[in-house]
């Protein structure tokens, strides 16, 4: 921490904390000139294990008097800091707050040229297709799935309704068939019979007029 004196006096200041055993501070107690500042270490010692839920209860108090000038920093005392003494204490109080490790930068590619913005790397490249098609694929699979699925169930059901339909019109297809040949065949015997009884009047009435004409002839 950093202790800064705004005034044109000489400052005396003495830090505690709640737990002298868990925290180094260098110094704890000095002497800061008029508009100048003074550094102050606080070293936490390393725990055997982590606090819960970071939580941390620990505290320091900064307290600091007005000193004569030429006053010594080993002349820094803790009853200079109490109520009894004259002196007029000004006390600030600080709470230890536990913040987790930053997580590592990402790493920085070399620019070709000042200003230039990275170009991003072949690897980056590589890994975010992947990914892209990773997922794509996986989404593309899922959905054949699921289409070849539905569509299994749909061709079921519409080739046994196709073949059912075919089957009827097979089957009426014949028996049309049938039926053409039994009146095609029942056509033809009728044609026969007209032809043959119109052969056999027409030789009666030949023969009859050559009768007539031969009658004729020898008379």
């Amino acid at each position: 921490m950093q202790l800064t004196n705004r005034t044109d006096d000489y400052i005396g200041f003495k830090v505690k904390t709640t737990s002298p055993k868990k925290y180094c501070v260098r110094p704890n107690s000095g002497i800061v000139p008029p508009r100048s500042t003074s550094d102050v270490i606080v070293t936490m010692q390393a725990q055997k294990e982590a606090p819960p839920d970071m939580q941390c209860k620990d505290k320091f108090l900064v307290q600091s008097v007005v000193v004569a000038e030429g006053t010594l920093v080993k002349d820094i005392t803790g009853d200079m800091f109490t109520k009894e003494s004259a002196n007029v204490v000004d006390e600030v109080k600080l709470k230890v707050v536990y913040i987790p490790p930053p997580k590592p930068p990402s790493p920085v590619h070399e620019e070709s040229e000042e200003g230039s913005s990275p170009r991003p790397s072949l690897s980056d490249g590589i890994n975010l297709n992947y990914q892209e098609t990773t997922r794509e694929s996986d989404e593309s699979l899922l959905f054949s799935a699921v289409k070849t699925h539905i569509d299994q169930k749909d061709y079921t059901s519409e080739t046994s309704a196709l073949i059912s339909k075919l089957t009827e019109e097979r089957n009426s297809a014949i028996q049309q068939n049938n039926k053409l040949r039994e009146e095609l065949d029942l056509t033809r015997r009728e044609a026969n019979k007209q032809n043959g009884g119109f052969s056999f009047v027409v030789v009666v009435a030949i023969a009859l007029l050559g009768m007539l004409l031969g009658y004729i002839m020898k008379r």
